[in-house]
């Protein structure tokens, strides 16, 4: 029997029972949707947080305070004060891969201006931190060296503070309050967007370390250290020079733990995405389960056919059809539905997609790749549950087959 005359046959055979045929690939509909859609999910995530860590700026590495223990329990990294300015200023100067380092100070508090205020988030930064970050100005200038030396009382403001507290006209040469204190904007920055962890970016005030030191926040030590290396080469090395060096600087012997945490931009990504990666996988398997449930669908439905066409096989032996022959037919019908299936399954997944980027405001995107793999399996799930079924309606006796009512 040629391909094109047993693809008829099948293809006959199914149109035969349409409605069933339909009802039997809607299992491996819904397995193959639901593969793609948690695809999609997991995929667009990824992509999601791989562009959020770009946003700290290039080849970055952090520096975090260490943690302390009370009654012989950890209380968490950053109960600590043990990063200082001169710190930054030492990995800066004496780590040859180190271009810039700005040592941060974090507070939170209601500015205003005129009859109009705003709670937002006010960082004390050196001047090196729109490099290291990467983060353009749209207007005026960020603060000098100068500017921190004599902790100057300037500020350089996010976007939703030029939308909050001056209703988008440009700021620069304005004075804000902070708990009395004025602050002259002398610059605003380009819009962000989303940082890693789900916070506003844009909303956020930059002023010079030494001046949120001594007016705002109180402190004297630094929260986190961003450094930028020259080459991402060079990340590696660095790490490991600049937490020697703070184990020189703050008295470490060999016998003491770190009091301070180095992480690199790439084990922040990978931090970052583990969660997302977890999720994708759990979610993937659920829908390969119920894609799996779809193959044993099309094996009852397959089985109940053999004996349905029992006569009918034995009818095509007796004429001369061989045992392959009648293999294959059923097979190809199992395939033929499951990949009728899977080919609905991608077209509503795609579509499922599509609404949940659209109306939900998801981060989706649906990839090649999960197409192939989705149509792939569902192939596979034809061939391995359709193989029995088709083997069983081979090996009828055709004049037991022919006798059959």
């Amino acid at each position: 029997m040629n391909k094109s005359m047993l693809m008829l046959i099948c293809v006959r055979a199914l149109r035969r029972n349409a409605m069933r045929s339909l009802l039997t690939a809607l299992g491996v509909v819904i397995g193959v949707g639901a593969v793609i859609t948690t695809l999609s999910i997991g995929h667009g995530a990824r992509l999601q947080i791989e562009e959020q860590v770009n946003r700290l700026g290039q080849n970055v590495v952090l520096v975090f305070p260490g943690s302390r223990t009370l009654g012989g329990v950890s209380v968490g990294g950053g109960t600590v004060n043990t990063l200082t300015v001169e710190d930054a200023l030492a990995i800066r100067d004496e780590i040859p891969e180190v271009v810039a380092a700005s040592p941060e100070v974090r507070s939170q508090r209601q500015v205003s201006y005129g009859n109009r205020n705003w709670f937002t988030r006010i960082y004390g930064q050196s001047s090196d931190y729109l490099q290291i970050r990467q983060w353009p100005m749209e207007t005026g200038r960020m603060f000098d060296e100068e500017d921190v030396i004599r902790a100057h009382k300037v500020a350089v403001v996010g976007q939703t503070i030029v939308e909050e507290l001056f209703e988008g006209a440009d700021p620069v040469g304005e004075i804000v309050r902070v708990r009395g204190m004025p602050l002259e904007i002398i610059g605003v920055l380009e819009r962000k967007g989303m940082s890693l962890m789900g916070s506003v970016q844009d909303d956020i005030i930059l002023i010079p370390y030494s001046t949120a030191f001594r007016y705002v926040s109180g402190r004297s030590h630094a929260m986190v250290i961003n450094v930028q290396v020259y080459e991402s080469d060079y990340m590696q090395i660095a790490q490991q020079k600049i937490g020697d060096l703070l184990r020189e600087r703050h008295r470490l012997g060999p016998d003491q733990p770190d009091d301070f945490t180095v992480q690199t931009q790439e084990e922040v990504a990978r931090t970052a995405t583990e969660t997302s990666r977890v999720m994708t996988f759990l979610l993937g398997s659920i829908a390969a389960i119920s894609l799996f449930v779809g193959g044993i669908g099309i094996m009852n439905i397959m089985l109940v056919s053999v004996t349905e066409r029992t006569r009918e096989i034995g009818v095509r032996i007796a004429v001369g059809a061989r045992t392959q022959d009648i293999l294959r037919q059923f097979l190809v019908e199992a395939i033929l539905l499951s990949c009728l299936g899977g080919i609905i399954g991608i077209l509503l997944g795609a579509l499922f997609s599509h609404l949940l980027a659209t109306y939900a405001g998801w981060a989706v995107q649906l990839s090649t790749q999960a197409i192939l793999y989705s149509f792939s399996f569902s192939a596979a799930v034809g061939i391995f549950f359709g193989y029995y079924p088709a083997r069983k309606a081979a090996r009828l006796n055709p004049i037991e087959a022919l006798r059959y009512e």
